[in-house]
């Protein structure tokens, strides 16, 4: 269950300040949205999202791995945007150039970067057309690729910086595109669906 944190004495949080209440509060996983509101995702997903999830992360690494194209993050790693949000989606992927200009500070931290590529999957707890907004402010402010896995609807919403939106059945191939060069999944072969 995702909640809206409320601070009384302030009216928002510095970046600083957010990245010391997340490493003060390892265990709640923290976003910020655009206009400064904080929300905390207080309950552990189900074993089924947490299985899936892993599912999709191990597509990634494996496939990172043969290409040594970039570097994977999972949902623990969190990205400043330019609209001043805090977000960190479920998996993200960031092309070695960027990785690679990034200082030892910011990769121990939350940096200011839109990652090339992002990730969200569905559980049973997320209401779907916000995670649709989200996936559209991760767009706006520079991820190039960005998959909304829709667990309830078993199809994923494919969204593009050109701003264009498709949707493919679990059943059909998913592919990197110019992004993710030479990634290909079918949801099918290792989500478990019920």
């Amino acid at each position: 269950m995702v909640i809206p944190l409320n601070i009384p004495t302030r009216e928002q949080l510095t970046d600083e300040e957010l990245v010391v209440f997340c490493q003060a509060n390892p265990e709640l996983r923290v976003e910020r949205d655009e206009n400064g509101q904080i929300f905390i995702d207080m309950s552990p997903t189900h074993l089924l999202t947490s299985s899936n999830n892993s599912e999709l992360n191990a597509e990634f690494v494996i496939w990172n791995r043969r290409t040594k194209a970039g570097k994977v993050v999972d949902s623990n790693g969190g990205f400043f945007l330019a609209d001043r949000s805090m977000r960190a989606p479920d998996v993200a992927w960031i092309r070695l150039e960027k990785w690679q200009q990034l200082s030892s500070a910011e990769k121990k931290s939350f940096p200011y970067l839109a990652p090339d590529f992002v990730l969200e999957l569905e559980s049973d707890t997320d209401n779907l057309q916000e995670l649709k907004h989200k996936m559209e402010h991760w767009i706006k402010n520079g991820v190039r690729l960005a998959w909304l896995i829709a667990m309830s609807e078993q199809q994923t919403y494919v969204y593009r910086a050109d701003h264009k939106v498709m949707i493919i059945p679990f059943s059909e191939k998913l592919t990197g595109e110019d992004v993710l060069v030479d990634f290909e999944v079918v949801l099918t072969n290792i989500l478990e669906i019920e």
